[in-house]
């Protein structure tokens, strides 16, 4: 091929490339907005000195109400108005709200705070500064004039379609510049917050652990044919795709203290002195050859929950992967007389290695952030508190969500440094 031909089809490739981006770029667009925007504004609440209830910025609350009625001409009645700053931190300065007044309603007695305008059609109020939780209320006197119609409705329908108006300026701390540490020192200060990411690494290796493993172990006899094989996969897929609250709800009847089926077995086979609360009990001692050794009751139970309920998607991942690998080489292993342990250490395990660096990295990160099944389970207690747990806690519990964003943004520290070197650092499957 010459060299005007090989300039044609690269000018051609680049033109197709370019297209090729211009055709996937508002799918680009979209997917860095889903992932980036939240993510950005956790980063930008965590260094904010905000509470849920500043959540909103503050405004003027007003309400306009009518003491009395006007029936007919000379009638009088008490134009009243409530005012209320939503905020309980910060000050809405320059408060000035107007209103309309109905045909035939003359004013006959002012706040010292209010004006008349339009010759006595409007009437305009300032207020001034009003300080945190400030609140008050403005009277107005009014009476029916010569030219009121004197009908109720009308009268009422009046006042209705008057809304107030209301400007103000106020600092709304989401919006500010002003950045804080606070948050970070109050998180990193706290005496909790070691034992929360203790326990938050416990139960994120060893439930990521137990699911891979029993998924290896699953899709290891699953893998050879034999009657009922599809009934018996799919019933292993019963934990997965069941909903978390009704089989986490499952869980605690079962192992119930007092009414559990579980606990009823072990006292009848007297396997246990007494109830045990197996969800509520922080730790527990048991006789080992000999040996006291304690673990942690609730714990352990929701570990072997995660590992219980989430084991199915390895199972999945690891049987497609093993039943791509070429059977010849397992009729050639055993026709050198390898052994099945044998077969699965040196052929199987190099031919999914690469799968199982993938699930553990993905099932880390996701069991790291698990928060519903802490919830459904123990609620937090009896040492299951973990970092996820900690952010709902200082969000809503307390109602400091600065804090509870600082938490959030060092779990994306964590988890992105844990998944920098596991990535750098992880095996290959073999080809």
């Amino acid at each position: 091929m010459d060299q005007p031909d090989r300039r044609r089809e690269g000018a051609l490739a680049r033109r197709e490339r370019r297209l090729a981006y211009a055709l996937l770029m508002p799918t680009f667009l979209l997917v860095l907005a889903v992932v980036l925007l939240p993510l950005l504004a956790n980063f930008w609440i965590s260094v904010k000195p905000v509470t849920l209830a500043e959540l909103r910025p503050p405004s003027l609350i007003l309400k306009e109400q009518v003491r009395g009625d006007l029936a007919a001409a000379g009638d009088e009645a008490r134009l009243e108005y409530r005012y209320r700053n939503s905020s309980i931190k910060y000050p809405l300065e320059e408060v000035v709200f107007t209103d309309s007044l109905p045909a035939g309603v003359v004013v006959t007695s002012l706040d010292p705070a209010c004006v008349l305008e339009s010759d006595g059609a409007a009437l305009r109020c300032e207020l001034g500064t009003l300080d945190g939780k400030a609140r008050g209320k403005i009277r107005i006197g009014i009476t029916a004039g010569d030219g009121f119609s004197g009908d109720k409705a009308s009268f009422k329908a009046g006042f209705k379609a008057s809304v107030p108006t209301a400007t103000f300026t106020a600092y709304n701390v989401m919006t500010s510049f002003d950045f804080t540490l606070a948050n970070f020192e109050r998180v990193f200060s706290a005496a909790e917050f070691w034992d929360v990411l203790k326990v938050s690494v416990y139960y994120t290796v060893f439930g990521t652990a137990g699911a891979l493993l029993l998924g290896l172990f699953a899709a290891q006899i699953l893998q050879k044919a034999f009657f009922g094989r599809p009934l018996i996969r799919g019933l292993m897929l019963f934990p997965y795709v069941a909903p978390v609250i009704a089989v986490a709800f499952s869980w605690v009847v079962l192992f119930d203290p007092f009414s559990g089926a579980v606990n009823a077995m072990l006292l009848q086979m007297d396997v246990a002195e007494g109830p045990i609360n197996f969800f509520g009990q922080r730790s527990v001692t048991i006789d080992v050859f000999g040996f006291g050794l304690t673990l942690p009751m609730a714990l352990t139970m929701v570990i072997l929950f995660e590992v219980w309920r989430y084991f199915p998607l390895s199972f999945l991942f690891i049987l497609a992967r093993m039943q791509s690998i070429p059977s010849d080489i397992y009729e050639a292993a055993e026709i050198d007389g390898a052994t099945p342990i044998q077969q699965f250490w040196f052929l199987s395990l190099p031919y999914i290695a690469g799968i199982l660096a993938v699930l553990f990295l993905l099932r880390f990160i996701w069991t790291f952030n698990k928060f519903d099944d802490i919830f459904l389970l123990t609620g937090g207690n009896a040492g299951t508190r973990t970092l996820t747990v900690n952010v709902y806690e200082q969000a809503f519990a307390i109602s400091n969500l600065g804090a509870g964003a600082a938490v959030a943004v060092v779990i994306f520290a964590l988890l992105l440094v844990f998944s920098v070197i596991f990535i750098r650092f992880s095996p290959k499957d073999a080809s």
